[in-house]
């Protein structure tokens, strides 16, 4: 299979440069008209499916909000993700996992293994336990063309304490992971298959993005706050591997398809802009 990578730079060719989150939490399950179960929750994961897998490059479930309905909601989620890749979206699994050992390899295996009906396109991953703990999730998805996007500098003010801390060797520990990341993608072309998750809501990073040579995740834009010209200051010179997330700002306009449709259609739109201008 070609490379996550590959596949990202083609689809993102095709159809923008555009990530769109499905999370179906309870106020927006609300204000859909629809009841907080899995009746809900279906009737959720089909709307946005039919307003964005055709035409979205990426779309992100938030697994979280499946799994809060236990095997049922998962089950759920194991029909969008199939739903979702068959309309040609790449589908980006938020489950920021991160562990050691048998245990990540068992999480690489559920998400990244083609013979696994969770099987996705890539997923998100926490390396606060050592970029090199995600390892195997980094070789299964090699292995099959996946991706993994790392959590590297995120919106939440509490990840500051962690990711801007500094480490022996001058570094902040934010860093320090773009750095590894960097190196899993040297040589790869268009890119490469590892991402960074980088808030674009955080301003001026004052980290050196530019050798990471894979794709940029950017989520916070939209009703979290963020504009597509906020992603300028963010990212500067690394603009063109940025890949623009929404959720709330085009969720919001549900449950009419059209609607959906034309929030998604402006909040690319937007992104062209800044991204063309690179």
């Amino acid at each position: 299979m070609e490379s996550f990578g590959v596949r990202l730079h083609r689809a993102v060719a095709e159809r923008g440069p555009l990530c769109v989150g499905i999370d179906p939490h309870p106020g927006l399950l609300g204000r859909w008209g629809l009841s907080d179960d899995v009746r809900g929750l279906d009737r959720f994961a089909r709307i946005a499916t039919e307003a964005l897998g055709d035409r979205v490059a990426v779309v992100k479930p938030q697994s979280a909000f499946f799994e809060r309905f236990g095997s049922r909601g998962v089950e759920i989620l194991e029909s969008t993700i199939r739903q979702l890749r068959s309309a040609g979206a790449l589908v980006l699994l938020d489950v920021k996992r991160g562990d050691i050992g048998s245990t990540v390899s068992a999480y690489a295996s559920a998400y990244l293994d083609p013979s696994s009906p969770l099987y996705v396109d890539a997923v998100t991953a926490s390396p606060y336990l050592g970029v090199g703990s995600l390892a195997p999730m980094f070789e299964l998805a090699a292995a099959h063309g996946g991706g993994v996007f790392v959590l590297a500098l995120t919106s939440n003010p509490e990840g500051a304490a962690v990711q801007r801390a500094v480490a022996a060797d001058g570094r902040t520990v934010a860093q320090t992971v773009i750095d590894e990341i960097s190196q899993l993608n040297r040589g790869a072309e268009p890119l490469g298959s590892f991402g960074l998750v980088v808030g674009a809501t955080i301003g001026d990073t004052g980290h050196d993005l530019s050798a990471v040579n894979g794709p940029l995740l950017a989520p916070g834009l939209g009703a979290q706050g963020a504009t597509a010209a906020d992603l300028r200051t963010v990212f500067g010179s690394s603009l063109p591997s940025v890949l623009p997330s929404y959720s709330r700002e085009v969720l919001n306009a549900g449950p009419d398809v059209a609607a959906l449709r034309s929030v998604t259609e402006r909040a690319l739109a937007d992104c062209r802009a800044v991204l063309a201008a690179a």
